[in-house]
């Protein structure tokens, strides 16, 4: 959830490249976006996707998003921290770790990779129940992970339903 707070402290490319955890939780620059920080997160994931699909099967990149979670609760944490906002709206890791988990259910088409990125930010958006019950109630870097983490697994299985009827 991004707090009033954040819109008051602005990242900058100074801070970004302050320290590996702001260059990370910052989603490699796209978290400086003055509008929608996180659809800026979530366009990054999709680069980054193909370029692991290129080497990795998507189970296998499902697989690497445990360790892309704790590397981006650590980035998140320090960087809520040094911003004095722990969920600044800046912060994007989150975003790309959940995306990437959406990715590896969809088609590797320009059709499902819409469709994957459109369920995801509709329900990282909305936050429906019990999502935004924990976007309020676990706070730091898991919290700031965890919810998006739970708004791609709303996607995942949207697109599952989806894709029953839509071949894509």
């Amino acid at each position: 959830m991004t707090h009033p707070a954040s819109t008051l402290v602005r990242p900058t490319w100074r801070f970004l490249t302050a320290h590996p955890a702001h260059f990370i939780a910052l989603g490699f620059g796209s978290g400086l976006a003055r509008h929608a920080p996180g659809t800026w997160g979530t366009l990054v994931a999709l680069p980054l996707y193909a370029a692991l699909a290129l080497l990795l099967s998507p189970v296998q990149i499902a697989w690497l998003c445990l360790p892309a979670f704790a590397l981006g609760w650590w980035a998140a944490s320090r960087t809520g921290r040094a911003l004095g906002v722990h969920d600044h709206g800046g912060i994007v890791v989150d975003e790309i770790v959940a995306m990437w988990l959406v990715l590896c259910t969809a088609p590797m088409t320009p059709a499902g990779w819409a469709l994957a990125f459109a369920a995801f930010r509709l329900f990282d958006i909305a936050k429906p129940w019990p999502i935004r019950w924990f976007d309020r109630k676990v706070h730091g870097g898991f919290g700031v992970m965890l919810d998006d983490v739970m708004a791609a697994a709303y996607a995942i299985a949207s697109l599952w339903l989806l894709l029953r009827w839509l071949p894509l």
